[in-house]
Formats: structure tokens, C-alpha cells, sequence
């Protein structure tokens, strides 16, 4: 069977960007992830060890973002890899990573970046 687990709206404050002032101010991001899985023995059990846990993925994209990169393209990358590698029965996944009014020169709510795998 396909499930779909969605760890959505995560808000992290990080310093990523390439103008030296982006990493000493910081900005505002969000971070959403949606993992195709199958939870079949989860739902019948009733046990989290059979299916993924919100609180490790939460804690895979906290952590990334806490390491500065000039590109969300990079920082979105690792969180792809560490959740490929760390949590089991992963199907597919879809990771966004959402730059709150970047500076750039425009009126512009946000940009983001999504990678799919």
C-alpha cells in the first residue's frame, strides 16, 4: 500500500543566503516534508516504530537549518540525504524549503525551492 506522512509548516529562524549580512541577521523560514510510506502495520498495531516518526523528521530539518549555506538548494539537499538515510521504509520524499521575504529587490512574499525523490 502507498501512505503519505506530511510534516508541514516547520518554522525555523536560520542565517542562510549569499549576502554576509544574510548570515549575521538571519530570516524567517519554513520547511515542509511529505514522505511516501506504507504505515499498513502501524495503523493495525498501533505502534510508532512502524512508521515514521514526526519528531525525527523535525529534528533532521532543525538541525540542517542550523547549518548556515549560501543556497536553500544546498541546505534542502541535506535534509533529502539525512532523511533518506536515517529513516527506514521512505518510498519517496518531497522536501520545500520556503525563504520568508527574501531580500531581493521586489515586493515578494517568498521563494522556495522543492526537491522530489
Amino acid at each position: 500500500m502507498k501512505h503519505t506522512v506530511e510534516v508541514n509548516g516547520i518554522k525555523i529562524y536560520a542565517f542562510h543566503g549569499c549576502l554576509p549580512e544574510e548570515g549575521k541577521i538571519g530570516g524567517h523560514y519554513i520547511v515542509d516534508v511529505s514522505m511516501t510510506t506504507d504505515f499498513s502495520k502501524a495503523a493495525a498495531s498501533d505502534e510508532l516504530i512502524e512508521t515514521i516518526d514526526y519528531v525525527t523528521v523535525n529534528k533532521i530539518v532543525e538541525e540542517e537549518m542550523g547549518i548556515r549555506s549560501k543556497l536553500i538548494e544546498h541546505v534542502g539537499q541535506r535534509i533529502v540525504n539525512r532523511i533518506k538515510k536515517e529513516i527506514d521504509n521512505v518510498h519517496s520524499l518531497r522536501v520545500k524549503v520556503i525563504k520568508i521575504c527574501p531580500p531581493i529587490n521586489g515586493d515578494v512574499n517568498n521563494v522556495a525551492i522543492i526537491i522530489e525523490g
